[in-house]
């Protein structure tokens, strides 16, 4: 089901992604395209997989010619908070976006499931390269499935998502704030801080990390969140010469997908407050999507189906989101 058609070349060496200042200044006067991007290992991994993507697609561009322009986030600078404390998920986008409409990038990399379902003005995301596994993943030294976990063990995630998911599964679970780039996570686990934690497959799959995954959970047990497993590249709505570029690397597939999948954000006015989950595939050229909302404490969940054509993603998921809107209330949203 997640096998891929063509995935973007994956980088050679993400630590030559690590350019000092005063190299980045002279490089900038000759680059061709500017990427923006955080710091992350992984951010810069996507970033490094769409570079080698432009190089490849076009004849007169070359890998050489495309600078990584790296931008700490607030997202960044906070992580010892969640993110709905601290202003929510768009901290991991602000910054980029403010250095594209500045025109201090051409285009910027972001996981998509990390950008706000509104997009700031003068800003759109016309690529959207073929999606990695969207699942998620139980990492743990203890236990080889969520139901198998000790009665009463830790799980550290930062996700709403995650948490009520496994609230609604395992009530007995105490659900810890867990957060910090993927290597962070990992040594946690393994020094015992916590019994599991659950991260995105296609973050591991994209550090080489994908063995490090105790078991890969099927979206029907951990339904993931809209555009997981997604890259998405910003760039000037109106810069023409961006947008051609990035065209051959956009995958229609994957794009009616997350937009099918972000229309259900729109309809719920989801927040990293709220926890939604959404997932599209398209089976035989027919859009399948399964979304979820959950209260905050995973006491109560409700779920919508819907199945039509890729060119009617967008009206799809609001529609799937407008009904479950109807269902909850708004007290259902704002918590238990």
């Amino acid at each position: 089901m997640y096998a891929p058609r063509f995935r973007l070349p994956s980088s050679a060496s993400r630590t030559s992604t690590l350019v000092m200042t005063a190299q980045r200044t002279d490089a900038r006067a000759r680059a061709a395209v500017r990427i923006g991007t955080r710091g992350s290992e992984l951010a810069l991994a996507q970033a490094e997989q769409v570079r080698a993507g432009l190089a490849a697609a076009h004849d007169a561009l070359r890998a050489d010619d495309i600078e990584l322009v790296v931008i700490r986030t607030a997202g960044d600078r906070v992580t010892d908070r969640p993110l709905a404390e601290v202003g929510g998920k768009g901290l991991f986008a602000k910054e980029v976006e403010e250095a594209l409409l500045a025109g201090d990038v051409d285009i910027a990399v972001h996981s998509m499931k990390d950008l706000e379902t509104a997009l700031p003005d003068g800003i759109s995301v016309p690529c959207m390269p073929l999606r990695e596994d969207p699942r998620d993943a139980l990492v743990s030294t203890v236990a080889d499935s969520i139901v198998a976990l000790p009665a009463g063990a830790v799980v550290g995630t930062a996700s709403q998502r995650r948490r009520a998911h496994l609230k609604h599964a395992r009530e007995d679970l105490e659900v810890v704030m867990f957060r910090g780039n993927v290597d962070t996570r990992l040594a946690k686990i393994e020094r015992g801080d916590v019994a599991a934690t659950l991260l995105a497959l296609a973050g591991l799959n994209r550090l080489g990390l994908a063995g490090r995954a105790t078991a890969v959970l099927p979206p029907e047990e951990m339904l993931p969140a809209a555009g997981q497993g997604a890259i998405g590249v910003e760039c000037r709505s109106g810069d023409t010469r961006a947008h051609e570029l990035l065209a051959p690397l956009d995958d229609p597939d994957t794009h009616a997908c997350v937009t099918c999948e972000r229309g259900v954000l729109a309809a719920l006015d989801g927040t990293c407050r709220t926890p939604i989950a959404a997932h599209a595939r398209l089976v035989e050229n027919r859009l399948q999507l399964m979304a979820r909302v959950f209260r905050t404490d995973g006491s109560d969940m409700l779920e919508t189906r819907r199945d039509g054509v890729p060119a009617d993603a967008e009206a799809l998921g609001r529609d799937a989101g407008m009904e479950l809107r109807a269902r909850v209330g708004p007290e259902f949203l704002a918590g238990p």
